[in-house]
């Protein structure tokens, strides 16, 4: 049984890919490191010795470090942060629990470089589907604090050159289409992201992106809302606010909810209101 300040590794993972997903820090040491350079999702590398230097950007939030095995390291770094007032855990068994029960790592060679404190992305502007859907998985599962810039086609490289960017779904760049597969998918493919959902979710994705409605059944209902989010909102960035809560509910949906049905009860109901 785990402490009280320490998470499991079946507790955290049904946390990561959600709006509520906590701060998740990557605390190995280089040796431990080297042996398996993979990250949970969303996690970012750090030394415990310099934790001090995190204290002003964890304020307020809720906190799960993780060492290689979960013990001193992690336990340590825990206590510390709660002692600054900091809602912290630590990972029970870290890293080497998590791969051994076979939930998703990433793989840090595919992780985007980090500025300012999270990566930069570009793209075309007004974004329908795949530009959205992207932007929401990499959110989720790669770097919360990740930026999106939306600018003219014609100018998406050339800004990401200038900006030190990585630009997304256009022709001739590495994150985009690949065959009758799209960015999101090359996205789950480059990040080893293993995770059924998110196949599932990915399908869904792409028969609405290609207008290959009849692939999938959610498909008509993704296009419609992703269509009428970009009516509703002349700014890009308010309909990718938008469009993450979309995407959570569709990735919720995959995950918790593919196998429940809605019907309505007539019997029942007029029960219900026979005894009003």
């Amino acid at each position: 049984m785990p402490s009280p300040n320490q998470i499991t590794c079946n507790q955290l993972n049904r946390l990561v890919g959600t709006h509520t997903a906590p701060v998740i820090i990557d605390l190995r040491v280089d040796e431990d490191y080297q042996t398996d350079p993979r990250r949970i999702p969303t996690a970012f590398r750090h030394s415990f010795r310099q934790l001090s230097d995190l204290l002003p950007r964890l304020a307020d939030q809720h906190v799960v470090v993780y060492c290689h095995r979960g013990k001193k390291i992690s336990t340590g770094a825990a206590a510390l942060l709660q002692s600054h007032g900091i809602s912290a855990e630590a990972l029970a068994g870290g890293h080497v629990a998590w791969r051994e029960a076979g939930l998703p790592l990433i793989s840090l060679s595919k992780q985007p470089a980090l500025q300012s404190g999270g990566s930069v992305w570009v793209t075309r502007h007004r974004p329908k589907v795949d530009r959205i859907a992207c932007p929401w998985l990499i959110k989720r599962f790669v770097d919360p604090r990740a930026r999106f810039l939306f600018v003219p086609p014609g100018d998406v490289v050339e800004v990401a050159d200038k900006y030190d960017a990585i630009a997304f779904d256009v022709p001739g760049v590495f994150w985009t289409h690949r065959g009758d597969r799209c960015t999101f998918d090359t996205m789950l493919d480059e990040f080893s992201l293993q995770v059924d959902a998110l196949h599932q979710l990915a399908a869904i994705v792409r028969a609405a992106d290609t207008d290959d409605l009849q692939s999938a059944p959610q498909a008509a209902g993704l296009l419609a809302a992703s269509l009428g989010l970009s009516r509703m909102y002349r700014d890009d960035q308010h309909q990718l606010d938008a469009g993450m809560q979309l995407y959570d509910a569709f990735y919720r949906w995959c995950r918790d909810a593919s196998n429940e049905g809605h019907v309505w009860i007539e019997d029942e109901v007029a029960g219900n209101l026979n005894n009003e």
